[in-house]
């Protein structure tokens, strides 16, 4: 082997491995910030947004700047690390138009202080990887680089894949990603990197080490035994008090919202049950003290379930009347065929939000009107659903109650305790309800939450004012950014469509991301596959365009619309009402086709680039803007993205043709690919 053919293996090798790295810090810093810091439970791709920011100025900074940032990029990281570890937050909700809710009270610092910190010092530590990425990506050809910065990313979407599903502590996450940065940063770089990166390491061994420690693929969890006889453990997750195991005399006592289900539906014979949101099996065991002979309990979160079995005082759950599912509650409804006399939706308020989707939580599917719908279509004649949470709001109990009113025809039962917990039971007739108090409007009730829509704790449809300062101060933050780091936006404006694509692509991620979780379930393993679909599909399509001497842009345009077109005309009860295999077939297809459309587009606008490592850079500057862009799902619904999607597509479109590109419906041929690469 030659000596520039050893140095194309080892840029190429590298590129990966910084490609990796980058995908995989960008992963680990979102789940690891939204475990403790819940201020991220409502500010969802806060993180991501940083993310997008840092690479994109790292690939805009010319080759000979910037070195600096390459030098000190662990430096950041740890200090992010040290600085969460020493005042993670949980939050009490202080606006009225924040749309999650939640009743712990504020630790840590003001939450001013700690969320710009966050994104500041993760924009730094994603530039310093990306300056690393694009170094080595503009010593190869375009396509080329690209294709292995793709292999890249996929390889670190798999290994958080990977770990997610062996619930590795965040220590694992911290050494993986020393060791690479290590790697990267080679030998003269040893100590420098070394010192911060064994602060890092430190600060997650004695998280991780921690006694009532543990994590699952959504939370970090802590445990802790109660000093009261009416407990008998404690669970919080992701800092927020979530749960409690209670022995069953504590559960069963009079007037216990445990036992409302059951009192208020005297006819019911309660013999199949299904219970949604198991956690660790408080209900379970009270359907079983009910005389319950089959119970379905499904429960999202493997590690909460196997805490109700090892440490439950009843022990439900090694009953043998009782069947676990692990798997979300509106799908396992899509999916099965079964028919009950009682369903409870209990208490299924996660906090947590689906990777990847701006203000998708992982119970929003549950909340809406079709979820109400499925769950009336799988009880028995006789049968009865009930649902209870801690509502802060009246409009919130109204929503609900409002949405059994319509489906069921009479008003549910409304049974209200102290710290604003009500229940509410309703049955497929009157006469299989027995209410003590039925529930009235305590004023105009607010519309139903829909699968479009899905957002049941925004009583509006609007952006809190608060997001959109959020938002605005982020989009400032960003034009700062690029000044302050000597990137000449003048010189960017002739990537103006690679920056729509970039916006446009982030979109429509985000809506394929959204549309599976609706089909398969917000479970961590749909969202790690549909990413993987997505790198795949753009990796297909780069290697189609590598494979091609001419592209004709004109007909990829007129696929790409098509497609558009299909996806937001075909309604997604269609999609839903498909078997199994059927419904995954649509989906892909719906889903991936103008993915791969696009990518063609986008790749050959890359091979042709004059600098590509900028073209990518304000690509990826462009899919920041997509993320913030995200939030108009508030006001219009998921759906309607498709046609802001086709607007911005339309715009890289016009702009391609008004640069000179792509007149006749053709490009020119690829450019010579030989470049060499350099020792």
């Amino acid at each position: 082997m030659t000596k520039s053919g050893q140095s194309a293996f080892s840029v190429r090798w590298r590129l990966v491995l910084a490609s990796t790295t980058m995908l995989f810090v960008e992963l680990a810093l979102i789940r690891w910030a939204g475990a403790n810091v819940v201020h991220l439970s409502y500010f969802s791709n806060f993180i991501l947004l940083g993310s997008f920011l840092g690479i994109g100025i790292g690939f805009l900074i010319p080759a000979r700047r910037g070195q600096w940032l390459k030098r000190w990029t662990p430096i950041p990281l740890a200090l992010l690390v040290v600085f969460v570890r020493a005042y993670p937050v949980q939050v009490r909700q202080s606006s009225s138009e924040v749309i999650y809710f939640t009743a712990v009270k504020t630790t840590g610092l003001p939450q001013w202080v700690t969320l710009p910190a966050i994104f500041l010092l993760t924009a730094v530590i994603m530039a310093g990887i990306g300056k690393i990425t694009a170094d080595l990506f503009r010593q190869l050809p375009s396509l080329d680089a690209y294709r292995y910065d793709l292999i890249g990313s996929i390889t670190g979407s798999v290994s958080f894949a990977v770990l997610s599903w062996l619930r590795a502590p965040s220590v694992v996450w911290g050494v993986l990603a020393a060791v690479a940065l290590l790697v990267l940063g080679g030998r003269r770089n040893t100590l420098l990197y070394g010192i911060p990166l064994t602060a890092m390491v430190a600060a997650l061994f004695l998280e991780s080490t921690a006694a009532s420690v543990s994590w699952s693929p959504y939370y970090k969890i802590e445990l802790k035994a109660s000093p009261t006889a009416t407990r008998t453990y404690y669970i919080s997750a992701n800092g927020v008090p979530h749960q409690s195991t209670a022995p069953l005399p504590v559960l069963m006592r009079e007037n216990s919202p445990y036992r409302q289900a059951y009192e208020q539906t005297p006819r019911n014979p309660h013999k199949r049950v299904l219970v949604i949101g198991a956690g660790n099996g408080n209900d379970v065991a009270v359907a079983l003290a009910h005389g319950a002979e089959h119970v379905d309990a499904v429960e999202i979160d493997p590690r909460l379930q196997e805490i109700g079995a090892q440490l439950h005082p009843a022990r439900p759950y090694d009953d043998p009347r009782v069947h676990v599912h692990i798997d979300d509650g509106r799908a396992f409804l899509e999916r099965t065929n079964a028919k009950y006399d009682l369903v409870i939706l209990a208490l299924p308020d996660s906090l947590t939000l689906v990777s990847g989707a701006s203000n998708l939580r992982l119970e929003s599917y549950l909340f809406t009107r079709e979820a109400f719908e499925a769950a009336r279509d799988h009880l028995t004649p006789d049968g009865a659903f009930a649902m209870y949470n801690y509502y802060r709001k009246a409009w919130l109990v109204d929503r609900f109650a409002g949405d059994l009113d319509d489906l069921y025809g009479h008003a549910p039962c409304m049974t209200t305790f102290k710290r604003n917990a009500a229940v509410l039971v309703a049955g497929m007739t009157p006469a299989d309800q027995s209410c003590q108090q039925i529930w009235q409007p305590s004023g105009p009730v607010p519309a139903a939450a829909t699968d479009d829509h899905p957002f049941p704790y925004l009583l509006h449809r609007s952006i809190p004012t608060l997001y959109v300062g959020a938002l605005g101060a982020i989009l400032l933050v960003t034009l700062l950014a690029v000044r302050v780091t000597g990137v000449r936006i003048r010189s960017t404006f002739r990537y103006t469509d690679m920056f729509l694509l970039g916006a446009a692509f982030m979109l429509l991620e985000t809506k394929n991301v959204i549309g599976f979780a609706l089909y398969f379930g917000t479970t961590w393993l749909v969202n790690a596959l549909v990413f993987f679909g997505v790198l795949l599909s753009v990796l297909a399509a780069v290697e189609v365009r590598r494979r091609l001497r001419r592209v004709n842009q004109l007909l990829l345009q007129l696929l790409l619309f098509g497609s558009l077109a299909v996806a937001w005309l075909v309604p997604t009860q269609a999609v839903l009402s498909l078997p199994p295999v059927g419904r995954l077939a649509a989906a892909i297809a719906l889903a991936f086709a103008p993915i791969f459309c696009a990518n063609l587009i986008f790749s050959d606008r890359l091979a042709l680039a004059p600098d590509p490592t900028s073209a990518f850079g304000a690509n990826l500057l462009g899919a920041l803007t997509g993320g913030a862009l995200e939030y108009l799902a508030l006001l219009t619904g998921y759906q309607a993205l498709l046609l802001v999607v086709a607007l911005l597509y339309l715009g890289a479109c016009v702009a391609m043709r008004v640069a000179g590109r792509g007149s006749d419906g053709q490009t020119a041929r690829m450019p010579d690919e030989t470049v060499a690469v350099k020792s």
